[in-house]
């Protein structure tokens, strides 16, 4: 049980082996706190609801999230501002239009698997 951090060494362990692998899964802490981040803003509805409309149509403004959501314009700005924030979600202006779209290479998987058809 070479991967058992000293202070759980002497707790009795079922398993000893597959207790090492559970830990090297787990892995570094920051990882694992960075996937609940992730995590954390796609539990939203309406956060989710505006990352699968922006991975299945590509950049969209502010106005066009809001009537694709039923959300109004304020909620998806707020929404979209927190998103940028955490570095999912980007926005290009042109003119006086931003359109955003997900810049988050993980986060695009996770939402290819959640816009799957069937």
């Amino acid at each position: 049980m070479h991967l058992v951090p000293a202070d759980r060494a002497d707790r009795r362990t079922i398993d000893g082996h597959r207790v090492c692998d559970a830990i090297a899964a787990i892995g570094d802490a920051g990882r694992v706190r960075a996937w609940a981040d992730r995590f954390a803003l796609l539990a939203d509805p309406k956060r989710l609801a505006l990352l699968l409309a922006l991975h299945r149509t590509g950049p969209l403004a502010v106005s066009d999230l809001a009537v694709a959501t039923g959300m109004n314009d304020p909620a998806v700005s707020q929404a979209l501002r927190l998103l940028r924030a955490a570095g999912v979600v980007a926005g290009e202006k042109e003119g006086r239009v931003v359109r955003y779209r997900v810049v988050d290479a993980e986060v695009a998987g996770l939402l290819g698997h959640c816009a799957a058809d069937g």
